[in-house]
Parts: structure tokens; sequence; C-alpha cells
């Protein structure tokens, strides 16, 4: 299987789509950090880990959203996520495995790592472990889907963050021929992806700022 079939088993669910859940992130970094909570953050972990398909649209939003107000994060920058890009880089997919099964435990939502997992997986022919990523996967970027409708500033596909964005933004099949215009806001910043007479608005949010 290769990349741009996971990528269109990850458009399909698109289609199907139901009411999308109102997206509020006051109620959303209460109701984790809350125990008694039915969305407190790690029995939410613990129920995607295990079988992710058992957690409904709610459940998914505090999980990708709920991420903003966690901490120890693995970052981007940090020196064992650039390990895990070196090894993904040169196609050294056991070490991807190996590296990519730290830092999910460390943070189990981060896409980055579980496209990496996903995508080594696939390669080594891991036929159980790459669905349940890809269960994973598809359960975060339906989050981000349900959170608008990508037609105004107002109703804008919201994203944790720049990488998230364009994981979406496969997705969503939006390619190379869709340019980017970039708008500031208090909160974040939101790109229109424009082709010909289409576009879509994402907001990328900096949650840290207003909370």
């Amino acid at each position: 299987m290769n990349y741009k079939i996971i990528i269109f088993l990850l458009f399909l669910p698109f289609f199907a789509l139901g009411q999308k859940p109102k997206l509020d992130f006051k109620s959303i970094e209460k109701n984790i950090s809350n125990s008694g909570s039915p969305y407190y953050y790690e029995k939410l972990v613990f129920k995607f880990k295990g079988l992710p398909k058992s957690l409904d649209s709610v459940e998914a939003q505090h999980l990708y959203y709920g991420r903003n107000f966690i901490k120890n994060k693995v970052s981007q920058t940090g020196d064992e996520f650039k390990s895990l890009a070196e090894a993904f880089k040169n196609n050294n997919f056991a070490d991807c495995i190996r590296l990519g099964k730290t830092l999910y435990n460390k943070d189990p939502t981060n896409l980055d790592v579980i496209l990496i997992l996903l995508r080594a997986y696939d390669q080594t022919k891991d036929v159980g472990n790459f669905s349940h990523h890809l269960s994973q996967l598809r359960l975060l970027t339906d989050a981000i889907k349900n959170s608008g409708d990508g037609k105004s500033d107002k109703t804008a596909f919201k994203v944790n963050n720049v990488g998230d964005e364009y994981i979406f933004l496969n997705v969503m099949n939006i390619g190379q021929d869709y340019k980017r215009v970039s708008q500031p806001l208090r909160d974040g910043v939101i790109d229109i992806w424009e082709k010909e007479d289409i576009k879509i608005y994402i907001k990328v949010l900096y949650l840290d700022l207003i909370f």
C-alpha cells in the first residue's frame, strides 16, 4: 500500500460526516483536566491507544484539541523527533518503528509521529499495526474536519499547528497547485488556500496566547 492510498483511505470518511460537535476550547480544557469527566484526557488516551474506533466525535474533539493543554508534548525541534525524522528520511524503517514507538508512548496524539509509524508499518508489511494507526490518524483528522467547513474565516478548519495543517492538506488532497495567503489573528493565523475559484480556510491555533 502506498502513501496515496493511505491518504485516500483517510479521505473517505469526509463524505459521510454527521452533525459537527460545537468547538469550545474553555470547556475542553476544563473537561480533560477533570478526572471525573468522561472526557478526562487520560481516559481518552487509554481508549485511543487500545481501541480508537470506540471513540465518538466529541471524544475525538477533546482528544485532538485537548493536546493544546497538556504538558510534556513531543516537540518537532527536539533531538528525539529529529532522530525519528532522520531515520524516516533514510528509509530506515526499523529505527522509525523503534524511535516512533518511544515518542508515541510519550505523546500518542502527535500526528507527525503517528504518520511516520503508519508509513513504517506499511513498508514493513505489518498490517495489524498499520490498520491500528490508520484508525487513529483518521479519528484525529476527522476531529479537524468537524471543526468547520473551510468556506470562510469564521468557519475555517482548525488545526493545532502547522505540521498538522500540512497533514490535513494531504488528507484533503490539496496539493502544490494551491497558493496560500495568510492573515494573522490574535489567537492564530488564517491560511487561505486558493486554486482558481476554490478557497479553503484553515486556522492554525495559538491557544497558548489566550489561555
